[in-house]
């Protein structure tokens, strides 16, 4: 019955696939504009968001070639937001509601094969000298790259062999600590909340001898990325497919502390907060978090378009009190 089950969801699937190619034309120049979204009731959003605070709502537009699909995001020096594509491209852009003349927006050095295998970045993590690692799921790989998006080295660890083709390394994060934590997105088995990790003592391109664990989340929820707090607990974004034409989703945030992980373990983590699709939310691949003079921290949200008219390029600003959380 759930291999039947399973068939079933996968044939309903099929427009999905067939919506990724973009309807309107596609320019080389770089163009980047936001609009802003109308915000939810009040009544609507806090029971669903817990301790955080939805503040501004964005919708990225752009027609320029290979723009969206973007399924990392990071906060770099200066203020500079960071967006990776699972196409290989980047888009470095202005928090929305500033001036977006300095941004632009290229493709990263990844492979010379075309193959969308080659290039999917669907996670990425940097350290305060802005070397960046980038999780790759069709390679089930991590590449490390310099402040300059040049390659310096690459692996594929042996303990993210059996990932899967499109549902790896879906969350990287480096800890403050020097240990990298990945996370997959693909479930265990056929269980609907455990999904298969891997911890690294360092540098997972220098030292890739990292230790499985299971990450035990939110029932029918998969993690998209993570960020860690100033207390040292890590943010996990999850989002679940809820309906495929035309596609609409839920998400999840939930929260959990690496000190805990341990290697062959099971690492459980707590929902603090309902992405739910009666917010303005799309597909949501990408957070990060930035502290604020008032002692809240902004947390940034960014959807993963898939290329398709269908969605749409989302950006959340959020805020949390990190003493709210549980």
């Amino acid at each position: 019955m759930r291999r039947t089950i399973a068939l079933l969801v996968l044939l309903s699937l099929l427009p999905l696939t067939w919506g990724r190619t973009p309807e309107h034309p596609k320019f080389k120049r770089f163009e980047l504009s936001f609009s802003r979204l109308a915000m939810p009731p009040a009544k609507r959003v806090a029971p669903r968001l817990g301790a955080f605070r939805l503040e501004e709502v964005w919708q990225a537009h752009s027609r320029t070639h290979s723009f969206g699909s973007y399924s990392a995001i990071l906060l770099r020096k200066g203020g500079t937001m960071l967006a990776l594509s699972d196409s290989g491209g980047f888009l470095e852009f202005n928090a929305p509601g500033r001036s977006q003349a300095e941004s632009r927006m290229g493709d990263l050095p990844l492979s010379n094969d075309a193959d969308k295998a080659a290039r999917d970045v669907e996670s990425a993590t940097q350290d305060d000298k802005g070397t960046i690692w980038l999780g790759l799921e069709g390679r089930n790989a991590i590449y490390r790259m310099n402040p300059a998006y040049e390659i310096e080295r690459k692996v594929s660890p042996v303990v993210m062999k059996d990932w899967g083709v499109n549902s790896g390394p879906e969350s990287l994060t480096r800890l403050r600590d020097g240990r990298f934590v990945a996370l997959r997105e693909g479930y265990v088995g056929w269980s609907d909340h455990l999904h298969q990790a891997a911890l690294f003592s360092a540098d997972p391109t220098e030292h890739p001898d990292g230790r499985a664990f299971t990450l035990d989340g939110p029932v029918g929820f998969s993690p998209t990325d993570m960020a860690q707090l100033p207390d040292g607990r890590l943010l996990i974004l999850m989002r679940r497919l809820i309906w495929p034409m035309p596609q609409r989703f839920a998400g999840r945030i939930a929260i959990g502390d690496p000190a805990t992980i341990r290697p062959g373990g099971t690492w459980k983590v707590t929902e603090v907060a309902r992405l739910s699709s009666d917010l303005p939310i799309d597909n949501f691949e990408g957070i990060a978090i930035a502290p604020r003079q008032d002692g809240r921290l902004t947390v940034w949200l960014i959807s993963d378009d898939n290329y398709s008219p269908l969605q749409r390029t989302i950006v959340w600003k959020m805020s949390v009190d990190p003493a709210e959380l549980p």
